[in-house]
């Protein structure tokens, strides 16, 4: 891998290269040593005047101005979900002076007299929709802090709320629309070249004590007899308030009478107060005509690869320990949850598992060795009430390993093992969960060995992305049917097939998760898989729910996107519903559009894991254009990003590689050639490439998906590791997929000194201000920390300063710090706990509101040291050339010349 001629690598610290971090803006006080705190010590090697503490940042060259266009960036938080920001001019929406502009910048405007108000306030606000501001690329670069700023507003018209609340319409943490502003007709939204799509996640969190959303518990359910829509805030009442139209299909629906009553108070409510009529995201507890059977028990039936390969490496007994440890944190509410496990090699090996109070009885191991048409072995004791058979299956975990602790069996019927859990479970519905290191190699679903080194970066590498076996595919559709979902837990340190395997998760609503080369004996793998595999079970699924999304008359839910199984066209079924995923729908504008807003509405039908039937509605409402500068000025590059990573996925499993990364080049010049023909007036004025601010870092995002492991062209990439890298790209929830696909750099060795501090307001870790992707950041002196959500790296200078070293790795010199796979030692210092303070606070995935069980692996990298870590380092570095891609610059360049 070639970096850049001027990558500063070779540079003297001190040099021109230095000011590699933004100055922190005029006025910001510099945090004084504290009187009698111990003095800073200098980690740059000579690089600052010795009277500078390390904390404080490199002074600006007077030779580098810097940029007019993101100066606004400084001091800009995390995004606050909309419905929760202080309604400000601009709907607390960086104003003209603060935000995306650069200065100077001719504001153009949307169509007159289009007043609105945000997000449900009540005061109408003059002038149009938000302001366009063309920027041009190759000036007024793409800063990473853009990435963290929220959707550009929702500009409603004035009073489209039937309350005043703040939270009438949905936060972008739950759905975010890829154009806040909505063409009018078909004509203009295909003229714009943009996708018209919603990003769904209805769960912030894994479990519902972090994320509370009001439940509506007196079964009052009131939706519009034609459309089914459920109330919400943009509904219009009528006849004195005894009748509501619907906010999609206009028709006229009676107010049921028991909305207006307290039923269990007994007493008339204040209808005003409901919470379906003042918040976006509800959740109702369903009435019985909304159940088609008792609503289901949790059921985790647990598939252990018992083979040579899962006992040596330790898998079969950090798996059996984790759960044993987890027993308490399985959902349990009800008592009604269900176990059962099956033991997999070249035969199946079920558990009977008697109930505690039959004290003499003992678990007794069953064989099956017919793989054709494997029957249970007895009819009862192979799925256990959790409550009743504890200490049974506790003793039952604990000499798990040993039963098979002399296993030589190199074989993995896993196909078959599938097929008897699903008869095992079918009757209720439930989770399978996979452990596995082999390859499934006997019985049903039998895989061979397909990679080929020799086809990796060829036009035939399409083929080892696609099922090799078309028994996964059409087994997930039979266990869809019967409300059975599968998550895989995949091990191997050889071919596994990730591509055939990840089918069964990707149409049951389950994820894949990977684990290349684990092995128990390293504490930083046992104790990642440990948690990843605690957390997993103790989030809380939905089970047996559907999703449908319904929108004002004249749209339509057009395509979806996600791991679920498609009932009908705008049904998606899911045995059990995640926490940590997102959908991607795509909406199509069939009639002319006459409102001044729409609504989309998204509901999910679900079983809770306490056996309550719920329904989770949540109601976005956006303005309406007949202005392409509107729909321009109101689009939102990181759902666009999104949507674009679900298309490129699908388009890499049907067309291969180089058709997915052709399609997303092809798409960015479609839209930076409409935006100078249509809106830059078709001039390019300085040989610069025009684009609107709030999309300045599109083109960054799309190269970072192109280098993106899951599509990057490249001889060196296992299709494992990218079949892998395909699920992510296709399931994460936006904040962490902007994370995969434009990674976080910060600067360590030269943090302010409140860094790594909890903040004195929030109390939430201060993390140092994110630089760009590009080794020009980096200065051989240096520490940094590159996190792209699933691996950290620990990136040290090779001229780190001695006591760098020592205040970080309690080590005298750079060349004894153990490099890999790692972890930061826990010293005495104020500066090793803020640099772990650091690494801990950019893995916290709960502050960017979302559910994920992941924690990622730190890999510690010397600039000096093994050169395939480093290299593995540098391909995150997205700015630059690397592999087989090229650097920004060039594919700035390079778009240039395609527009022109």
């Amino acid at each position: 891998m070639s970096a850049p001629p001027n990558d500063g690598y070779g540079q003297f610290p001190g040099h021109q290269q230095q000011p590699f971090e933004q100055p922190a803006p005029a006025g910001t006080p510099q945090p004084d040593a504290a009187p009698g705190k111990k003095k800073k010590r200098g980690y740059a090697a000579q690089a600052f005047d010795p009277a500078q503490p390390y904390g404080s940042y490199p002074q600006p060259d007077p030779q580098q101005p810097t940029s007019p266009g993101f100066q606004y960036s400084q001091g800009y938080g995390a995004p606050q979900p909309a419905a929760q920001q202080q309604p400000g001019p601009y709907g607390s929406y960086p104003g003209p002076e603060q935000g995306y502009p650069p200065p100077g910048a001719p504001p153009q405007s949307g169509p007159a007299g289009v007043s609105g108000i945000t997000q449900g306030a009540q005061a109408p606000r003059a002038g149009p929709l938000n302001h366009l501001y063309p920027t041009d690329l190759m000036n007024q670069p793409f800063s990473v802090s853009e990435l963290d700023l929220p959707p550009p507003p929702i500009v409603l018209p004035p009073n489209t709320s039937v309350t005043p609340s703040p939270s009438a319409n949905c936060p972008s943490r739950y759905i975010r629309s890829t154009i806040n502003a909505v063409p009018t007709t078909n004509s203009l939204l295909k003229k714009s070249k943009l996708p018209f799509a919603l990003v769904i996640q209805p769960y912030g969190a894994l479990h519902d004590d972090e994320d509370q959303i009001p439940v509506v518990q007196d079964q009052v359910i009131s939706r519009c007899r034609r459309c089914r829509t459920y109330i919400n805030p943009f509904v219009t009442f009528l006849d004195h308030g005894h009748r509501w139209r619907c906010n999609m299909c206009n028709l006229s629906n009676d107010v049921p009478q028991s909305f207006d009553w307290d039923a269990a108070a007994q007493q008339a409510a204040e209808r005003w107060q409901r919470h379906e009529l003042n918040q976006a995201v509800v959740e109702f507890v369903a009435p019985q005509e909304y159940m088609v059977r008792p609503p289901q028990p949790l059921v985790y039936l647990i598939l252990f690869d018992v083979s040579y390969a899962a006992v040596s490496t330790g898998l079969l007994a950090t798996s059996a320990r984790t759960i044993l440890d987890s027993l308490n944190r399985i959902p349990n509410a009800d008592r009604r949850t269900r176990l059962g496990f099956l033991a997999v090699d070249a035969s199946l090996h079920f558990f009977s598992i008697p109930k505690d109070e039959d004290e003499s009885a003992e678990t007794s191991m069953l064989v099956v060795s017919d793989l054709d048409e494997p029957f249970l072995p007895v009819p009862h004791d192979l799925l256990v009430p959790l409550t009743e058979s504890r200490q049974s299956i506790e003793k039952f975990l604990q000499r798990l390993p040993d039963m098979f602790q002399n296993n030589q069996n190199n074989g993995s019927c896993m196909g078959s093992a599938l097929r008897a859990g699903h008869k095992l479970i079918s009757a209720l519905g439930g989770k399978i969960v996979v452990l596995t290191a082999s390859l499934p190699n006997i019985g049903a679903g039998k895989l061979d060995m397909r990679e080929d080194k020799k086809l990796l970066g060829t036009s035939k590498e399409g083929s080892l992305l696609q099922t090799g076996n078309s028994f996964y595919k059409s087994f997930a559709v039979e266990c869809s049917k019967n409300q059975v979902s599968i998550d895989m837990f995949l091990f191997s340190s050889q071919y596994q097939d990730v591509a055939s395997l990840s089918n069964l998760p990707r149409y049951t609503g389950g994820q894949t998760w990977f684990y290349p080369g684990w092995h128990a004996s390293r504490p930083e793998d046992a104790l990642k898989f440990a948690s990843e595999l605690s957390d997993y079970l103790s989030s809380e699924i939905g089970l047996e729910a559907v999703l449908r999304v319904r929108a004002t008359t004249g749209l339509r839910m057009n395509t979806f996107y996600g791991n679920f199984f498609n009932r009908s066209s705008d049904l998606c079924a899911f045995p059990a519903f995640p926490r940590d995923q997102c959908y991607v729908v795509e909406v199509a504008i069939d009639e002319n559009i006459n409102k001044n807003f729409v609504c989309l509405q998204a509901a999910v039908l679900h079983t809770t894991c306490n056996g309550e039937r719920r329904i989770r509605v949540l109601t976005l409402a956006l303005p309406t254009t007949t202005n392409l500068s509107d729909v321009y000025a109101s689009a939102d590059q990181c759902a666009i990003t999104a949507y674009f990573s679900h298309k490129a996925v699908e388009r890499t499993l049907s067309s291969g590689l180089e058709a997915a990364r052709d399609a997303l080049q092809a798409k960015l010049t479609e839209l930076l050639q409409t935006f100078k023909k249509e809106l830059a007036g078709g001039s390019m004025g300085g040989g610069g490439l025009q684009f609107p601010a709030n999309l300045r870092g599109l083109p960054v995002l799309f190269l970072g998906l192109i280098k993106n492991v899951g599509l990057r062209k490249s001889t060196q990439i296992p299709s494992d590791i990218r079949s892998a890298a395909l699920c992510l790209l296709s399931t994460l929830p936006v904040p962490l997929l902007m994370r995969y696909i434009y990674p976080r750099l910060y600067s360590l060795h030269d943090m302010p000194d409140n860094v790594g501090m909890p903040d004195g307001e929030t109390g939430q870790i201060i993390l140092p201000p994110a630089v760009n992707l590009t080794s020009e950041r980096l200065v051989p002196y240096g520490l940094y920390l590159i996190d792209d959500g699933q691996t950290q790296f620990l990136w040290i200078g090779r001229d780190a300063v001695p006591q760098l070293i020592a205040d970080v790795f309690g080590v005298e010199d750079r060349t004894q710090v153990h490099v890999g796979k790692g972890r930061v030692p826990e010293l005495e210092g104020d500066f090793n706990e803020r640099v772990r303070a650091v690494i801990q606070k950019s893995r916290d995935h709960r502050s960017l509101g979302v559910g994920s069980i992941t924690v990622p692996h730190l890999y510690i990298v010397r600039e000096d040291g093994e050169p395939s870590l480093k290299l593995w380092a540098q391909t995150l570095l997205v700015e630059d050339r690397a592999d087989q891609g090229v650097s920004a610059a060039q594919w700035l360049g390079t778009l240039r010349e395609k527009v022109s």
